[in-house]
């Protein structure tokens, strides 16, 4: 009888059956190259449209902070021109003329008035509510109503250097200039001149 057969032992690791890898071949290594690339393109593309949208949205928060704010009515004091609700935007700027509308500081509040008088100028408003600026009756066709009644100050009055003397479209109820607890605005009050309408969107569009 011959001598059993010895059957080769295979080698082990670990007490484990080890098995051969085979190497890959030159179209899987393409393959996946090109996922890499695809991935490295992505995550690039992703971080510079992230990066893009908060510097787009930092300039756009410093830009209506400083130079273009956006500001809600609130209340009556400036209709017809303005109405309860409507969002303004204002243009920061230190030239104003007689009849621009602008927002300003009173009282830890924001308030909306028309610009009447600058400087030196001499307003007086007679028993009908009839506005003079030096002597010359003041065209207000933006107001549906003229009162003198909230008015508490010395006629004529004499605005003082570097400030507006402001009041209300809406005269009977408005609390402005007229009224010495609100007196003439300076300019370190200004926010702003208000320039356009945004919401409601019917009413979109530029303030007379």
């Amino acid at each position: 009888m011959s001598a059993p057969e010895k059957k080769e032992k295979r080698p082990r690791r670990g007490g484990k059956r080890v098995r051969r890898m085979e190497p890959p071949t030159l179209e899987q290594l393409k393959a996946e190259l090109a996922r890499e690339r695809r991935r490295h393109t992505f995550g690039a593309t992703l971080r510079s449209t992230v990066y893009a949208l908060i510097t787009v949205a930092a300039v756009a928060v410093l830009v209506a902070t400083l130079f273009l704010p956006v500001l809600q009515i609130y209340g009556t004091s400036m209709t017809p021109a303005l109405h309860d609700g409507q969002i303004v935007a204002s243009v920061k700027t230190g030239e104003l003329h007689q009849g621009d509308v602008v927002a300003f500081y009173y009282n830890n509040k924001i308030l909306v008035k028309r610009v009447i008088a600058g400087p030196g100028q001499w307003v007086d408003i007679d028993e009908d509510g009839n506005v003079y600026v030096d002597g010359q009756l003041l065209e207000e066709p933006y107001l549906e109503d003229k009162s003198r009644d909230s008015c508490n100050i010395d006629l004529p009055y004499q605005v003082p250097d570097g400030r507006w003397f402001v009041m209300g479209d809406h005269r009977s109820v408005s609390v402005d200039s007229r009224d010495r607890s609100v007196g003439c605005v300076s300019e370190e009050q200004i926010v702003g001149r208000l320039t356009f309408c945004l919401w409601p969107l019917d009413q979109f569009g530029s303030l007379e």
